[in-house]
């Protein structure tokens, strides 16, 4: 087998694992109930997204598909990284509600530990980061990374 097959089959072996972090992240909201307020639907959206894009990708990896896969990856490692602001803060102003003499400093650890889990969204930055690691060094991006 030749490197460059190799590369092809490792490419859409991180596309076939980003996929399944989205279909995972999609059934376990829905099992959590992750739909009561609006920002609540953002994760369903941006998997969504990534599926849309990742099914294009599979079916027709150009340069166009390729380098659009990797601005909406890069989107939904943003929105990660604001579903882990919004589960911390949530979090933390609760734990300074609950016990208002608590300083900001103590009320950290009770925002990581709380009822929102923290790193929860971190899911979709791992997603995000492997769907950008599968157009890395992608003959049709050949002289443009």
């Amino acid at each position: 087998m030749s490197a460059e097959n190799t590369l092809q089959r490792l490419r859409q072996f991180l596309l076939l694992v980003v996929a399944a972090i989205f279909i995972g992240t999609i059934f376990e909201l829905i099992l959590l109930g992750h739909t009561e307020e609006s920002q609540q639907w953002i994760p369903f959206i941006a998997s969504f997204l990534g599926l849309v894009m990742i099914g294009w990708v599979w079916k027709s990896a150009t340069e166009n598909s390729l380098k659009t896969l990797r601005w909406i990856m890069l989107g939904i490692c943003l929105v990660s990284l604001l579903g882990m602001y919004f589960h911390f803060s949530g979090n933390f102003f609760f734990a300074l509600e609950i016990n208002p003499s608590m300083t900001w400093t103590e009320a950290i650890w009770p925002a990581m530990t709380g009822s929102y889990p923290f790193l929860a969204p971190g899911i979709l930055f791992l997603a995000g980061i492997l769907g950008i690691a599968a157009t890395y060094r992608h003959p049709e991006l050949l002289g443009q990374d």
